[in-house]
């Protein structure tokens, strides 16, 4: 029934322009953003560590003020620990809490309101945690070797394993970190390194902290024994820090840390936001590196392959990428987790708008295909589907698992944008959302309203076909030529099958290039229908069609047929 009603639907060739897609514009989305009763303003974080028994001691301070009258509980993401002590600080008044599955209830001692700031303090350990906090023994191979690492993983909600939170990406705030580690060893987190004061066991408690509000996935450290090699951008110091004997390997990986800042500050016109920037490799890391804030976190084994030629590339992009973040991801940041695409779709678009600055259009092309290439095969075999706007946003546990649409399909969605409203209005566009969300949250809403803003287009059917739609048209185009009135009549058809995520209909603006004996012309063609005829006057006979030489949209698959001379 179903594909007999699409079928019905196409044969009458009578679509509206914005039919295609009004079922996704329409459409009530969900509300994938968390209810907050409280805003949490900092966060203390205090950790030492029994190697041994893999062990985290946390002692951590959550300052919060109520969003309500008459607030009278706090609770916490908490998933696993252990606690010892709940106390109201600075008072020391112990608060009765009750710890059900992956949370922390805490009775406060009376009824607090919205102009009141209260500070809770947390002591609690765990044990060998199943996410947040990884052990990493020690590794002695030539080349590879690196001593005993602990270090945290924050994305999509693992701080959660190892300090009591807020745990989700609408809610930001200031963080201070007290990190215990052994008196030979380097620890690495976020801001502004504070101090260090040694302990009375021979060990070391170093006090990093970072005052721009962020999210909690953002928060990390790391420590072992490392080396670290120092650059500079401007006044901003880059530290790259990898293992002893590997130096050299730091200056090929990172070395153009500093141009690619430069880079990022001239497309978006706005300067790197914070006072440093780290770059730190882990081993057995699970992603190819992880952007917490100020103090990226990266693969050895990706970094590595900087001593190699035919890795050199894949490095570029991944730096290129994590600093992006900084900008994309950690400055504004998704305030749900439907709206991911909004920090990985366009840290992966600004890989490929790096190489276009540094290595030409062509280059910038050839990334943006290949991110469009990758989506495109995932989509024929992944049963995971989904629109850029992740409708499994419910279960973080399968954020990751369809990268392609996140990532690949994000950045290459975020190239037809910039087609779509021009170079200049693009690039307005960014940094008016930028500017406009600082240190904020945005949703695809922001970014759609920055687009119109500064390209005084109406883009919802933009937005509701490539965000909120899923799939990729697929074209059928046949081709006729007419001697006797020397005309190319062009029938291009959709063939992609329509479901719950994938519109009947694209709209589709593009060039179409003829080439005759005579030489080469363009034509526009704004495909609107499931069924579409365009007719071209034409200089002679074609000898070749190409629809979209300038790939304005690389999301899509075309079949061209041969072409048939009429009388």
């Amino acid at each position: 029934m179903k594909n007999k009603q699409v079928y019905f639907v196409s044969k009458l060739a009578a679509v509206l322009v914005f039919a295609a897609v009004s079922v996704f514009s329409q459409t009530p989305r969900p509300n994938f953003t968390r209810a907050q009763t409280f805003d949490a303003q900092h966060y203390i974080i205090r950790a030492s560590f029994d190697r041994a028994k893999g062990e985290v001691f946390g002692d951590t301070t959550v300052i919060l003020k109520p969003l309500k009258a008459d607030f009278r509980s706090v609770e916490l993401d908490a998933v696993d620990l252990a606690f010892t002590s709940v106390k109201l600080d600075p008072a020391g008044t112990d608060l009765k809490y009750t710890t059900p599955a992956g949370k922390v209830n805490v009775a406060l001692d009376k009824a607090y309101g919205p102009s009141d700031t209260i500070s809770i303090r947390f002591k609690y350990t765990t044990t060998n945690p199943k996410k947040g906090v990884y052990f990493r023994e020690a590794e002695t191979s030539e080349g590879r070797g690196h001593s005993l690492q602990i270090w945290s993983q924050g994305e999509a909600e693992e701080a959660r394993y190892w300090f009591p939170s807020f745990d989700f990406p609408s809610d930001k705030a200031t963080t201070e970190e007290y990190i215990t580690a052994q008196k030979d060893e380097t620890v690495i987190g976020n801001g502004e390194l504070i101090g260090k004061t040694d302990e009375p066991n021979g060990n070391v408690t170093w006090h990093y902290k970072m005052p721009v509000p962020h999210s909690t996935y953002l928060v990390s450290f790391v420590i072992g024994k490392y080396s670290r090699v120092d650059d500079k951008y401007k006044d901003i110091p880059l530290g790259f820090y990898v293992y002893p004997g590997k130096e050299e390997t730091a200056k090929k990986a990172f070395g153009d840390t500093k141009k690619m800042i430069d880079v990022y500050e001239q497309l978006t016109g706005v300067p790197f936001p914070y006072n440093k920037y780290d770059q730190t490799v882990v081993s057995k890391f699970q992603f190819g590196g992880m952007e917490n804030i100020t103090a990226t976190t990266m693969n050895d084994d990706e970094i590595f392959m900087a001593d190699f030629d035919f890795g050199k590339s894949i490095v570029v992009d991944l730096v290129s990428h994590e600093l992006a973040h900084s900008w994309f991801g950690d400055m504004v940041t998704c305030k749900n987790w439907a709206e991911l695409w909004l920090n990985e779709g366009f840290a992966t678009y600004m890989e490929a708008a790096y190489r276009e600055k540094t290595f030409g259009r062509d280059d910038y092309l050839r990334k943006i295909k290949t991110n469009a290439d990758d989506f495109l095969t995932n989509e024929t075999i992944n049963k995971k589907r989904h629109p850029l706007f992740d409708l499994r946003a419910g279960n973080v546990d399968e954020l990751f698992e369809n990268s392609y649409t996140t990532y690949s399909k994000g950045g290459a969605v975020l190239h037809t944008l910039r087609e779509q409203v021009g170079t200049e209005a693009f690039w307005k566009a960014i940094n008016i959302y930028l500017n406009r969300h600082k240190f904020a949250n945005v949703e695809s809403t922001d970014l759609e309203k920055a687009m119109e803003e500064a390209s005084g287009q109406d883009l919802k059917w933009f937005f509701a076909q490539w965000v909120y739609g899923g799939g990729a048209p697929k074209l059928d185009v046949r081709q006729s030529y007419s001697a006797r009135t020397k005309t190319l009549k062009l029938t291009i058809t959709e063939t992609q099958p329509p479901d719950k995520i994938t519109p009947v209909v694209f709209r589709l603006p593009m060039d179409l290039e003829i080439e005759t004996a005579s030489g080469k012309t363009t034509e526009k063609v704004d495909v609107t229908k499931r069924i579409q005829i365009f007719s071209f006057k034409v200089a002679a006979k074609p000898t070749g069609i190409t629809l979209d030489p300038g790939m304005k949209i690389p999301i899509k698959r075309v079949k061209i047929g041969k072409l048939v001379s009429l009388p």
